[in-house]
């Protein structure tokens, strides 16, 4: 039994020796393989190298056989563009010494000709010299004596060329004149609505009448307070007056009473409080009525405060003219005249539309319009010429820039044209009354017309009391009496009319 464990033994130990040096074998085997092929794998890698190096080296001479081809190519270009320029210095040499060349001559030139015209100038002289020993005078005396005869011989001829010339210019400048205007005129048409001192509101029923007076009037007296109105409640049918010198207070009655209208509660209290928002209402509208305005005439820099005061202007008459239809009406004619004319369109523009805003409180500050237009202008910072341009359309001050007599222009035409402003029929007659007795209170006058509406008079004098000249003071001294005298709108054109008539019968 122990042999045998002895032996199992001696067996084991033996096959581990065994299987320690078949392990050791292999092991061997396969690193010999290993070195072979990294041998093998580090030849190829040495050839690939070698490989590799061949083409870099391939690679730099063709590089290098370029950049000698371009270098050589490079110094053909610069040798040829060295010829052009030697060519081209070559040739203006040439030029500068046939320039020199010509200088020189011309100096030459020069020389003889100042010689020759010294030479004309001496030969002169002598020519004076001797026509004055013959003549016995100077030739200042001789010339002075040749302008006396001549003068005299053609006193008259030049006396009529003066007249003519002076007829044609005159012609000239009023056609010309004529024709800007009515182009202005022509290109600009706007309608234009005559204001009232009252407003008619219509009610829907009589009976709301008596709500809108009240008991024993508290409503109506109410309302009239709150907007400084008078409501005039008579027989006509579905209808109340509202008068007010103020067409702005007479907008805000009329909101007013619709609003009230529309509720059917009318109280003193729905009263104020219609009031108040009508009056807030009518704020916004005068703000948008100054910005449409502007927008109309391309002005987009106004300041806001402004336009909320030309917007004012809408509520505003001058002889029955919406004084804001006017300022733009004049603002389009402005600009017109001011592009015929070559002046400043936009500048003229501005000036025009805000040239009566001192209208819009006029009622509230003292002074005249313009003198407050100026300090609302300058308070909130628009542009000085703008103000020049304004500030001279009642002559109150004087005209600096050109624009100032264009804004003037265009209020004339504005103003004056037919139909653009109303007065009564009373004030009509009277003006015209008073034009006629003007003219009739001078010397030498045989009668006076008063024609188209008053624009015009036509005096006829007697002409064995008055000469042409008297003529012709005569109309100036009407128009002084005139303007000194009437207040009118625009200009009245005083024609004086000195007609002699030579009578004599053959028998």
């Amino acid at each position: 039994m122990a042999f045998n464990l002895i032996m199992g033994g001696g067996f084991a130990l033996f096959g581990a020796f065994l299987g320690y040096f078949v392990r050791q074998s292999i092991a061997r085997g396969r690193a010999a393989g290993l070195e072979k092929k990294a041998e093998a794998d580090l030849a190829a890698a040495r050839i690939e190298a070698q490989e590799t190096l061949l083409k870099a080296k391939d690679s730099a001479l063709a590089v290098m056989q370029h950049a000698r081809e371009e270098e050589r190519e490079r110094k053909e270009h610069l040798n040829r563009f060295e010829e052009r320029l030697v060519k081209a210095q070559e040739g203006l040499d040439r030029e500068l010494a046939e320039i020199a060349a010509v200088v020189a001559k011309a100096k030459d030139d020069a020389v003889r000709l100042d010689a020759r015209e010294a030479e004309v100038h001496a030969a002169r002289d002598r020519a004076a010299l001797a026509l004055e020993t013959v003549s016995g005078m100077t030739a200042g005396e001789a010339r002075d004596i040749l302008f006396a005869q001549t003068t005299d011989a053609h006193r008259k001829d030049l006396a009529l060329m003066l007249q003519k010339l002076e007829r044609e210019r005159h012609d000239e400048i009023e056609k010309r004149g004529v024709e800007i205007i009515t182009t202005a005129l022509q290109r600009y048409a706007r309608a234009h609505v005559s204001e009232f001192s009252t407003t008619s509101f219509t009610l829907p029923s009589d009976d709301l009448k008596g709500k809108i007076i009240g008991r024993e009037g508290r409503n109506i007296r109410t309302l009239e307070r709150l907007t400084g109105v008078e409501l005039l409640i008579d027989e006509s049918p579905q209808a109340i007056t509202i008068s007010s010198f103020d067409p702005m207070r007479r907008e805000l009655a009329r909101m007013s009473l619709e609003r009230l209208v529309k509720d059917g509660r009318i109280q003193p209290a729905k009263i104020e409080e219609a009031v108040e928002l009508s009056r807030q209402e009518l704020a916004k509208r005068v703000e948008a009525y100054g910005e449409e305005a502007a927008y109309e005439l391309g002005i987009v820099d106004f300041p806001k405060e402004v336009l909320q005061i030309l917007g004012r202007l809408h509520f505003r008459t001058s002889y029955g003219q919406n004084v804001l239809d006017h300022s733009v009406e004049m603002a389009h004619i402005a600009g017109m005249l001011a592009a015929e004319l070559g002046g400043d369109a936009d500048l003229a523009k501005r000036g025009a539309l805000v040239h009566d805003i001192g209208k819009a409180i006029d009622h509230e500050v003292q002074g005249t319009h313009v003198d407050i237009g100026r300090k609302l202008l300058k308070k909130y910072g628009v542009d000085e010429r703008v103000i020049r341009a304004m500030e001279s359309h009642h002559d109150e001050y004087p005209y600096s820039i050109p624009e100032a007599y264009i804004v003037t222009a265009a209020d004339a035409i504005s103003g004056s044209r037919p139909g653009a402003r109303r007065d009564s029929l009373e004030q009509y007659v009277k003006r015209l009354a008073d034009l006629e007795k003007i003219g009739m209170s001078f010397p030498g006058v045989q009668a006076v017309y008063a024609l188209s509406a008053g624009r015009e008079i036509r005096v006829f004098v007697t002409p064995e009391k008055l000469d042409d000249f008297g003529a012709l003071q005569l109309a100036k001294d009407i128009a002084h009496r005139i303007q000194a005298e009437l207040r009118y709108p625009g200009e009245i054109k005083v024609n004086v009319i000195r007609e002699l008539r030579a009578v004599e019968y053959a028998r």
